[in-house]
């Protein structure tokens, strides 16, 4: 089954985000707090956008979420304004800070040209019970089905799985630097 988000959802979805947060493997075993991934990746969809959060649900409960940014410029500066100060003062940034540590202090920026054509941002996840079972489409289909202009998505290269999804989505590569970025117009 596939609904909104509710607040009550947040726990399970901060554990999606940790349990599929090394290239769709675990990574539990990467960070000392259990929250950190959760805090970057899902904490401000949820706080600033949550109409175009989704979850997936399955007879053991949520298995996955798919969640987006309308305005990406827009979102990155609330996160600079309203989300990233509080948690640059519980994450101090240190000489050994992990990739999730010096993202908050120092966050990407939508590259503009992409924004442009492609202004919304989305990521999904599933746990692994739950992949290849329809449950990705039908969450990405739920959020495009709320945006208006075109959206991407940032993806490492060799996580050939996810580039494969998105590619069936009707994602299309329009960037590859440091991450592949991919886009589709709606």
């Amino acid at each position: 089954m596939i609904r909104a988000y509710r607040p009550a959802d947040l726990d399970a979805l901060y554990d999606i985000c940790l349990d599929t947060g090394n290239g769709g493997l675990g990574a539990r075993h990467l960070f000392d707090d259990p929250r950190l991934m959760g805090h970057a990746y899902v904490g401000p969809y949820v706080a600033f956008e949550p109409d175009l959060v989704f979850v997936a649900e399955d007879d053991e409960g949520i298995c996955g979420y798919a969640l987006a940014a309308s305005d990406t410029e827009a979102f990155e500066d609330r996160c600079d304004r309203d989300w990233w100060p509080d948690l640059r003062i519980r994450y101090p940034l240190t000489p050994n800070a992990n990739r999730i540590v010096q993202q908050i202090h120092h966050p990407a920026r939508v590259d503009l040209m992409v924004a442009s054509d492609y202004p919304a941002h989305m990521h999904a996840n599933l746990l692994p019970r739950a992949k290849g079972k329809g449950f990705g489409g039908a969450l990405v289909r739920s959020v495009l089905e709320r945006l208006e202009k075109g959206v991407h998505v940032h993806v490492r290269h060799h996580n050939a799985h996810a580039v494969g999804f998105w590619e069936h989505m009707g994602f299309r590569v329009v960037d590859s630097a440091e991450k592949l970025v991919l886009g589709l117009r709606l």
